[in-house]
C-alpha cells in the first residue's frame, strides 16, 4: 500500500512513525513533512490547504490512501477533492469537519443529538458578549468560532480579559465552565462504526501548575490510571454514535478521526469540543501503545470497511511525551535557532527544519520536538520522556516539568 501523509507537524511524525512500521505500507510519502518525518519518507512538497494541488499529488504517487493531519486542510476540502480523484482517504469532508472548524456549529449538532455539553451561546457583538458573561460569570470561557490552532480559548476571572478575546476573534462561542480533569478520546470512524482508542490527557497551558496562557498543548499521557471504569463505553454511547448519526442525519456524514475532548464533571462527562483529526500532542503517546498495523485501520476507515476490521491491540505499559518549545511561545515564538540531540529514537520533530547550507537542524515554530518514551508503567515512563528532553539542545528552549505528575502521585479527582 502507498501512503500519502499530508502535514508536517509532531502529530504528522507520529503518523509517519506508525505506518512506516505497517508491513502492509510498503511506500510512505509526507508533504510537505519535516526533518524528522524524512528518516522514514519520501517528502514533497505541496501547499496542504489546497485541494487541488494534494489531490493532484496523490494522483502522481499513486497513492492508495492519503492520510490528513493538520484541521486546516480538512477545512478547506483536501478529503473531498482526493475522494473526487477515487482515492481513499483518512479525514471527514469539508461540511463535517465544520465540527472543529466552527465551535457554534459543532455546539448545533450537540444540541440536535442530546450530546452533554456546556450550556453556551454563540456572540458577535458587545452586548451578546456582556449578557453571556453575566449569565455564567466567571471563570469565563470565550471560544473563537473558528480555527485557530489549539490556542484561540480564553479561560480566566479576568472580565476585561475574556470581553477583549471576544473583540479580537469576532465571532465566538461563550460557555459556562465545566469544573473537572479533562480526557482526550481518540476515535476511528467510518461514518457508522466507530473504534475508540485509548484516553489521553494533555496539558493546554504553558507554565507547571496550569499556569499561563494557552498553548497548542505542551506534553500528554496515557492511559489515565484515574479514569473511571466504563469511561469509553459511556463516551461512545451518549457523544459519539448521537453525534455520528446527526451527522449523517445532515447529510454530512463523518469519517476519520473525531476527537472528543471531554471534562470530567461531577454530573459525568461532559463535551468541551470535538475536533476532526488526531490531537497533538496526544497523537504521540496513543499511537506509541497502538500494537495494531496503523495502516490497515486507517484503511479500514477511509474505505467504509472498518466494521470488518479486527479488534484493537494494545502494547502494555504506559506512555508520556514531553514538548520542547522555543523561546517566546506561544505569544511569540523565536525560530532559526540550532538544535542538537534531536536525532535519537523517541524525539518527535513539530517545527524544525534544515538549514541549506550546512544541514543544520533548526527551530521552525513554537512547539519544536516532543521527547515521547514508553515504559512498563507511568512513572517509568515519565521518567525516560524527560531524560530524552535533557538531552536536547536549543537555546532559550522552555518545557514543562510535571507532565503526568498529578496521575502518578494520585492527585486527579473527578469533582462530587
Amino acid at each position: 500500500m502507498r501512503v500519502l501523509l499530508v502535514g508536517s507537524g509532531g502529530r504528522e511524525h507520529a503518523l509517519a512513525l506508525g505506518l512506516a512500521s505497517d508491513p502492509a505500507v510498503t511506500t510512505l510519502i509526507a508533504a510537505p513533512g519535516n526533518p524528522g518525518i524524512a528518516a522514514v519518507a519520501e517528502l514533497r512538497t505541496v501547499e496542504a490547504t489546497d485541494p487541488a494541488a494534494v489531490a493532484a499529488l496523490a494522483v502522481e504517487t499513486g497513492s492508495d490512501l492519503v492520510v490528513i493531519g493538520p484541521e486546516a486542510p480538512l477545512v478547506a476540502g483536501v478529503a473531498d477533492a482526493v475522494r473526487a480523484k477515487g482515492i481513499p482517504v483518512f479525514g471527514p469532508s469539508a461540511e463535517a469537519a465544520r465540527l472543529e472548524g466552527s465551535k457554534a456549529f459543532a455546539k448545533d449538532v450537540m444540541t440536535a443529538a442530546g450530546v452533554p455539553t456546556a450550556r453556551a451561546y454563540t456572540c458577535a457583538d458587545p452586548e451578546s458578549v456582556a449578557r453571556a458573561l453575566d449569565e455564567f460569570g466567571p471563570p469565563y470561557v470565550v471560544k473563537n468560532d473558528g480555527l485557530a490552532a489549539g490556542k484561540g480559548v480564553v479561560v480566566t476571572d479576568d472580565r476585561a480579559r475574556a470581553e477583549e478575546h471576544a473583540r479580537e476573534c469576532g465571532r465566538v462561542v461563550i460557555e459556562e465552565y465545566l469544573d473537572g480533569p479533562e480526557v482526550s478520546l481518540f476515535v476511528v470512524t467510518d461514518g457508522e462504526a466507530a473504534v475508540p482508542l485509548l484516553p489521553a490527557q494533555d496539558f493546554k497551558r504553558i507554565g507547571d501548575g496550569d499556569t499561563g496562557p494557552n498553548t497548542g498543548g505542551m506534553g500528554a499521557y496515557a492511559p489515565l490510571p484515574w479514569a473511571p471504569p466504563g469511561l469509553v463505553d459511556e463516551v461512545m454511547r451518549d457523544v459519539v454514535h448521537p453525534t455520528l448519526a446527526e451527522l449523517r442525519r445532515r447529510g454530512a456524514p463523518f469519517a476519520g478521526l473525531l476527537y472528543v475532548g471531554l471534562a470530567m464533571t461531577a454530573a459525568g462527562p461532559r463535551v468541551i469540543e470535538f475536533n476532526a483529526r488526531f490531537g497533538d500532542p496526544e497523537t504521540q503517546v496513543v499511537l506509541a501503545l497502538l500494537e495494531t498495523p496503523l495502516g490497515g485501520l486507517l484503511h479500514a476507515a477511509a474505505t467504509g470497511t472498518l466494521a470488518e476490521h479486527p479488534p484493537l491491540r494494545w502494547r502494555d505499559g504506559a506512555a508520556v511525551t514531553v514538548v520542547v518549545a522555543s523561546e517566546g511561545y506561544p505569544a511569540a515564538a523565536r525560530t532559526g535557532d540550532v538544535i542538537t540531540g534531536a536525532d535519537g529514537p523517541g524525539i518527535i520533530h513539530a517545527g524544525t527544519a534544515r538549514r541549506a547550507d550546512d544541514g543544520a537542524l533548526l527551530s521552525a515554530g513554537g512547539r519544536v520536538l516532543c521527547g515521547t518514551a514508553t515504559g512498563p508503567d507511568l512513572a517509568t515512563a515519565r521518567d525516560a520522556a524527560y531524560e530524552l528532553v535533557r538531552g536536547i539542545g536549543l537555546a532559550g528552549s522552555q518545557h514543562r516539568t510535571d507532565i503526568a505528575a498529578a496521575a502518578i502521585e494520585g492527585r486527579i479527582a473527578i469533582p462530587g
